[in-house]
């Protein structure tokens, strides 16, 4: 039996992903696949629900568990609090209970200075990432003050260190630093403990980015003093399983930082 068997995970932003040598090629499906192999129940939502499916069949084939695949997109102009009670309530009729609820999902227009940045990039950050963690914590507070849950949310050093041509996503991701800090307060109470990852993963997107563009990628992607950029699943989804487990609960309310996976900094 696994640390997690028994248990109920939400990731959002977890469909499938593999880099060329096999291993899992974002951070959503490697925090996913770390869940499987401790036995949890998974919910993984997206907007891609091909990636979805192939998750869901990769992850009950090999590791034996149940994966619920919903599709669900966050965004501008839609009912987005009805989006993430949909999700809450599948889950919840599915497997009874919510023990882990993970935002992961984020989309951005990156590369596009405050100056040449528009609305709508700007609302695609907004919403992807900070409305839809709001909603969903919002959903699933019930449940996690049931179980004594976990909320992982994820932000960013573009945020911390003002990365260049990153504007919407550096305010969403701080935005998304802000609301944690306050649950983790407002919660503490009911036993729920939350907490914020910062990560640098090798995805299969920075892969890709290498293959086609060498040159722009020697200049806008920096190693991290590591020397190696975080592993998705063996780094940061083991770092979410930790987080999960009840003697990691000492932890509320902090900002993690892990920096070319290697391990967390208060």
């Amino acid at each position: 039996m696994g640390h997690l068997t028994g248990k109920t995970a939400i990731i959002t932003g977890a469909g499938f992903a593999a880099l060329s040598d096999g291993r899992c090629g974002s951070i959503g499906y490697g925090i996913a696949t770390a869940y499987a192999k401790e036995g949890a129940n998974l919910v993984i939502t997206g907007r891609n629900v091909a990636k979805l499916e192939k998750a869901k069949e990769e992850l009950e084939r090999l590791y034996g568990i149940k994966v619920l695949a919903i599709a669900a997109d966050i965004s501008a102009g839609s009912d987005n609090e009805a989006t993430a009670n949909m999700v809450v309530a599948k889950t919840v009729e599915a497997f009874g209970r919510i023990d882990v609820l993970i935002n992961n999902a984020q989309a951005s227009a990156s590369g596009v200075t405050i100056e040449n940045h528009t609305t709508e990039q700007f609302d695609l950050a907004m919403y992807s990432g900070l409305y839809a963690t709001f909603y969903y914590m919002k959903a699933c507070y019930p449940y996690l003050k049931e179980t004594k849950g976990t909320v992982i949310n994820f932000a960013s050093g573009a945020g911390l260190f003002g990365n260049y041509g990153q504007c919407s996503y550096a305010a969403a991701k701080e935005g998304i630093r802000g609301l944690s800090r306050v649950a983790a307060t407002e919660w503490a109470k009911d036993g729920i403990n939350t907490n914020v990852i910062c990560p640098l993963a090798w995805t299969a997107q920075l892969e890709n980015f290498e293959k086609a563009y060498p040159e722009a990628f020697k200049a806008n992607v920096k190693m991290p003093p590591a020397g190696h950029f975080g592993d998705a699943e063996l780094e940061i989804g083991r770092v979410c399983v930790q987080l999960a487990h009840p003697d990691f609960n000492y932890l509320n309310g902090e900002t993690l930082t892990l920096e070319g996976g290697m391990g967390l900094r208060p």
